[in-house]
Order: structure tokens, then sequence, then C-alpha cells
């Protein structure tokens, strides 16, 4: 059976069970378009933005546990996606991008909206590929979907020539793959999780630290028998929040930068950490010459990459994090640490990270809290990047696996509304909720009408505070309160919202939150909320840069400013 490019790539969306494709057309992909019309079952979903895109596959991506599509046209409609491309590259997010690109006789010839669009994304991209001959057509999209979800996840890039699309070859969609240089390590060495059961059951102030990888594998029921086998304390990532219930007792947060304090001090006291489906990434490990400093590493990864590359590990296992935990559980022997969690507990009281202070004004933190509280606890949280994110982060309670989604790698403003917009999409009988700062909502802001035109059903909550929040803070600890570009003029969000035809509200006091959270929950289609919140309200605890995870700022008694920013260590905010 003879198809053309567009109808093989159709083809094989279906077999991949690909249900939703989020893009925006052009003219050199325009023949897909055209054929799409031939396979109602692929529901495509029309952004504002390639950017949107991109954003909303990885949202869909991490939501559901598929791999996200998304597909732009040549030039800008492809360097457009770049930006959610690295994103999907740095969080391990399954996407597949479509772009087309001018036809083959034009290539390198500067020809209009030409660009070398997977030369721009090597470096952010899984794989990629430049298809010159429709007969590798079929072969390829079953590649990049077998690529893009096994192993470490990541982002697959099919850049298509117009007339690839249109030309005709025998369809024959492969039932196997032969990728001889590709075979991740899926079971763990026997010897090497031998000799991490021997460290963990010798230990005395064992602490495990969770990531990501943990999400990804599902190794939810792992990691808890792990944990409650051996009594061992569960600290995660930010990527890795979800992945143990943070109401459960052996649960003390998050650590890093904007991590618990106590958290931090458990690293610096702990004896033996195990570190599964982490990659000890700079916000996390704070002075990494510092970092746990008592510590035999345990580092169990999929990525052999990951392995050492940024703190030394005493026993690396690489590896599956559910088959290995899976392992490895078979081997732990049942121990009581009534002294280790007595001292967590007394730093856990003594440093109490969560406090949130009274104030006539409305906070931030409180407004996270409410959500938390209405929703009892079931919703999708997503967020862009800065102070929104870590509020998040430190004040709604997760205890439903996969249930904060957030630009961690990359720290993308503009990731959250049609991330979350994925996430409604993949997981319809969810409640999902948008936690934007001001500055970040506005610059995907285009997504409402992708929103209504859909029906996605999100709730919006900006957290306004007329700043970059993130920014002015650092500027008033770091650089002597010179607030330069972080002062931040808005539309009136709740008209922008109402233009697009979403119901919204402004709240401006403590007694208004919960009256606006239950009518947003109450409203069967999306919800805007603009919280006018204390302007000048820091995220703590906070680690400096180049500080070490226990030189934390637990408040704003604590901070000084720096007149001299040459004197700020060399980091990014």
């Amino acid at each position: 059976m003879k198809l053309t490019g567009a109808q093989i790539i159709c083809e094989g969306l279906v077999k991949e069970g690909v249900e939703v494709i989020f893009g925006f057309p052009g003219g050199a992909i325009l023949p897909l378009y055209d054929t799409l019309l031939q396979y109602p079952r692929l529901r495509h979903i029309l952004v504002r933005h390639e950017q949107g895109a991109a954003h909303a596959a990885d949202g869909y991506a991490r939501a559901t546990g598929k791999v996200g599509v998304c597909m732009a046209t040549s030039g800008p409609g492809a360097t457009n996606l770049v930006t959610g491309i690295a994103n999907a590259h740095l969080d391990s997010s399954p996407v597949v991008a479509i772009t087309g690109q001018v036809a083959r006789p034009f290539i390198g010839k500067d020809a209009f909206q030409e660009v070398d669009i997977s030369g721009i994304t090597l470096p952010i991209t899984k794989h990629n590929y430049l298809v010159l001959d429709v007969g590798s057509l079929a072969g390829i999209v079953k590649e990049a979907f077998y690529l893009a979800r096994t192993g470490r996840p990541g982002p697959i890039l099919i850049d298509v020539p117009r007339d690839v699309f249109i030309d005709q070859a025998e369809f024959n969609y492969p039932t196997k793959l032969d990728l001889p240089g590709y075979k991740p390590t899926l079971q763990g060495h026997v010897a090497q999780i031998k000799k991490a059961a021997k460290v963990i059951n010798e230990a005395q102030r064992p602490l495990i630290i969770a990531g990501r990888g943990v999400i990804m594998s599902g190794a939810y029921e792992e990691l808890k028998q792990l944990a409650e086998t051996a009594q061992i304390p569960v600290i995660t990532t930010l990527l890795g929040i979800g992945c143990f219930p943070e109401s459960h007792i052996l649960s003390f947060g998050m650590l890093g930068m904007h991590g618990m304090a106590y958290a931090n001090m458990a690293v610096e006291a702990a004896d033996v950490i195990i570190a599964i489906g982490m990659r000890f990434d700079d916000r996390a490990t704070g002075k990494v010459s510092e970092f746990a400093p008592h510590a035999s590493i345990i580092h169990i990864d999929i990525d052999p990459a990951e392995i050492g590359k940024n703190v030394p590990v005493a026993v690396p296992i690489v590896g599956d994090v559910k088959l290995v935990l899976n392992a490895l559980n078979k081997l732990i022997i049942s121990t009581e640490r009534i002294d280790w969690f007595q001292q967590l507990e007394d730093w856990r009281k003594e440093h109490p990270s969560t406090v949130i202070r009274e104030c006539e004004g409305l906070l931030p933190q409180l407004v996270i809290r409410k959500i938390c509280e209405v929703t009892q606890g079931e919703a999708i949280i997503v967020t862009g990047v800065g102070q929104n994110q870590m509020w998040a982060a430190q004040h709604y309670c997760y205890d439903k696996p996969n249930s904060l989604i957030s630009s961690g790698g990359l720290g993308t403003m503009g990731f959250e509304l049609p991330a979350a917009m994925g996430a409604k999409v993949g997981c319809p009988d969810t409640t999902v909720w948008c936690v934007a700062g001001d500055g970040g909502f506005q610059m995907t802001i285009q997504e409402l009408a992708t929103v209504v035109q859909e029906k996605v059903a999100v709730k919006i909550a900006i957290i306004n505070n007329g700043y970059l929040g993130m920014i002015r803070q650092w500027q008033e600890l770091f650089y002597g309160r010179r607030y330069v570009a972080s002062p931040l003029s808005g539309p009136d969000f709740v008209k922008i919202a109402e233009a697009y035809g979403i119901p919204g509200l402004r709240v401006r006091r403590n007694t208004e939150i919960v009256p606006a959270i239950e009518q947003a929950m109450k409203e069967k289609g999306p919800f805007l909320i603009d919280f006018i919140v204390e302007p000048e309200e820091n995220v703590y605890p906070m680690v400096t840069p180049g500080a070490a995870l226990t030189e934390v700022l637990e408040g704003p008694k604590e901070t000084k400013a720096v007149s001299d920013s040459a004197k700020l260590p060399v980091s990014n905010i």
C-alpha cells in the first residue's frame, strides 16, 4: 500500500497511540495538516504560539506518562519550539516534535523560512532526524517514539521537507527495532545492589533523596517499601515532589536553595545518602564541595552519564529505578532509628520552614495553602518558575503521585499556562491549577484563546506582586535594593480573561481567598483569579548562591544586602 509521507506520519501516530497533537500550521507543514482530515482519531489543538505547543505537549506527557506530540512549520515556527524542546530535554519529558522544512532542492539555499532546526536542536534533543527519503519515514516515526519513552525519556525532533510529505512510498510500519547503539540498562548490577544493601543496613543516619526518576519509573510503592522497611527519612528534589506522600511520617520535604532548612540539615548530618533518580543539580546541592560531607552516596539512575557527574559516588547503580529498588528491597533489613528521627524532629521544630506569618496584607503562601485545603490535595499543580514556583512547592501538600508539574532544569517563565492546558487535556477528570506569576503569565497569555476554544477547564491563580518577584528578591538581598527592570506593570487580568470569555475575580483580602477558590472550582470551564499579594514578600528558606546547604536564611532578619554586586558568587538565579 503506497501512502504519502504525510499519511505515513499520521498512520504512525495512530499506531503509537497518539490522541492529541498541539500545533500551529504554516506553508512547509501544510500537506501534513491537510492530511489530518483523514484521521479523525488525531485531535489537533491549535495553540496561539508554537512555544505553547511544545509546553503543552510537555505538560501532557508529564501528567499522563504518554509521549506528548507537537508540530510546527519551518523557520520561525520551528525556532519557536526551541524553548519548549529545551525545557523537555532538561526535565526528561517524552516529547516528539514534528517540523516542516523547505523542499529538499532548497535546503542550504537560504530559502524562505528555512532554518537548520536539526542543527539548532542537536544539543537539546535526545535524538533528531532530517528526513530525506520518504521510504525511511515509517521507521523514523517508530524509532522516535521508542527513543522518547524508553531509557531516560526526552524530546525527539523529526524535520520533514515539504516534498517528502507529498512523496509516496510503500507503507510498512516496523513491529521491531534494531538499534545496536541504544540499549538502556534496566536491571541494576547484582553486585552493586548487594553492596548498596550492605551500606544501607549498616548505616546509622541514612537519608533518601528522591527525584523525578522515581515518577518516570512509577516506583512509588518500591520507594515507600524501602523507606518504611529501613526506617529512612525521605526528602525530594523539586521535580521529585509527589513521588512520596508529604503527609507520611517519613517525609521531610524538599531540599536545596528553597528547600526546608531541616531537610538541608539532614543532608549535612547523614552518613549514607541513597540518591534515587536525581542528578545533583546546583539548586539541590548548594556548594558541591560541602554537600553531604559525612555521607557515602549510593546513586541509582538509568542514565550512566549522571552518575559521578557532579558529586563523588561510593556505590553507583545504573538501571531503571523501579527494577533496582525491587531488587534492593529484598536485601534490606527492617531497622529502627530512634535517635536519628529524634534529631530530625528536633530540627523540624527548631526550624519550621513553612510557618506563615500573620499579616494584614495578602500573603502568597496563604493563597497556596488555601488552594490545597479547598482541593484537599487532589489537584495537579502546574507552575512556571520564580517565587510562585517555590511557594507552590513549599505550601501545597503533595500526597498524590505526579501532582506537581513545574519547569525545573530550564526554569522557563511562561511554561505554566500551556503546560497546565496540556495536563488538563491529558487528565480531563482531574482538577488542574495553573499557579503563575504576573510576569511569567504574560509570556504565554495568548494561550487563553486556546483554553477557551478547546474548552479546557484549567483554573488559574495569578500571584500578582507587581514585580518580577525572584529578580526583585535577589536585587533586595544582593544588589542593595536597586530594582532595575524588575518592577512590572501589567494589564487588568480579570478584564483580559473576560475578553477571552473566561470568568475571573480579583482578590485583595485574606477573607476573600477561600470563596474565590470555591467559586473557581464550581465553574465547569476555565476560571482566573488575580491575587494581589504583598509586593515585597520573599521566599524563605533560602540558601544563598555559592553557600553550603546549612548556610540557610530562614527569614528577613537574617539577610544582609551586598552593596557591591561584584561580591556576589557566580550562580544562576
